[in-house]
Formats: C-alpha cells, sequence, structure tokens
C-alpha cells in the first residue's frame, strides 16, 4: 500500500490558500496579525472590515492574487457593522458555492443563543476573544495548529452567493 505524504500535500495546497478575517476592530486585527507573525504564520490574509465586503470578495470574478485565489477558511466576527457576522455565515451557508468553506466564528459573545445559532446555520467552530494577549495567542495557536496546517480544505470554484 502506498502512503501519502500528508505534510507534503499540505504544502502544495497551502501555496493556493488564504485566511479570509471578517473583523472591524483594528486593534484585535493587530493583535491577531501579531500572533500570527509570532508564530510564523505564512499563510496570506485578507481582512474585510465589514459584513457586506465578506460577501463582495467572495463574489469577485477575479481572484485577490494569483497565489491565493480562494480562501481555505474564513475567520468570523459576529459584530460586524451593516451586514453582521450572523447574516454572513447564512448566506455563505446557504450558496451552493460556498457552504464548503470552513467558518470559524471568533467573537466575544458567550450568549448561548448565538452559540446556537452559529451551528444551527452551519459554523465549522465557535471561538470566544480572550481578553487577555496570552490567552488569544492559544486560541490563535489552536485555529491556525488545525485550520491552517491539518485540515484539507475542499476546492472551491468561485462563483455567486
Amino acid at each position: 500500500m502506498k502512503r501519502i505524504n500528508l505534510c507534503k500535500l499540505r504544502m502544495e495546497a497551502s501555496t493556493h490558500e488564504l485566511l479570509l478575517v471578517a473583523e472591524d476592530s483594528d486593534e484585535d486585527y493587530e493583535v491577531l496579525e501579531y500572533i500570527m507573525q509570532k508564530l510564523d504564520v505564512t499563510t496570506p490574509i485578507h481582512r474585510c472590515e465589514d459584513g457586506e465586503a465578506v460577501i463582495e470578495f467572495l463574489q469577485m470574478e477575479q481572484p485577490i492574487s494569483a497565489q491565493a485565489p480562494k480562501p481555505a477558511v474564513i475567520l468570523l466576527d459576529l459584530n460586524l457593522p451593516g451586514v453582521d457576522g450572523r447574516q454572513v455565515l447564512t448566506r455563505i451557508k446557504q450558496s451552493e458555492t460556498f457552504q464548503t468553506i470552513p467558518v470559524v466564528v471568533l467573537t466575544t459573545s458567550m450568549n448561548p443563543s448565538d452559540i446556537d445559532f452559529c451551528y444551527r446555520q452551519g459554523a465549522n467552530g465557535y471561538l470566544i476573544k480572550p481578553m487577555e494577549i496570552e490567552d488569544l495567542e492559544t486560541t490563535i495557536r489552536g485555529f491556525i495548529g488545525f485550520w491552517l496546517e491539518i485540515n484539507i480544505p475542499p476546492e472551491i470554484e468561485m462563483k455567486s452567493v
């Protein structure tokens, strides 16, 4: 039986993947960037500051770059201005084109109804943003370890939401 080198497969796949971050807070995004740099994450990151920008990004006919044509995973804040994270999640998971893109919610909300809503809408994970940077680093390290290093995302042909 031939063994598949998953590390090599993952490295080849990661050259065409992108982390799409939906975060309106400049401060929270800068901390996230700092942690990602500290952890030597090389995955390209694209930030959207509101829900409408996420939808527009997914609907782009031309990818953001040839090296990162689609998101491998979406890290989604719930409390976005305008079209909020709940609406974005619902639209993504109702879209035949995008429903298989993993969406992980990263929010301050510990409200059980938010958690329930997100999973019922198809969220692939729900993470609480800790207040302390050391705790946030632990959370982000776990997210990176699974979603950007171990997990193999589906192939997505970019069309429309």
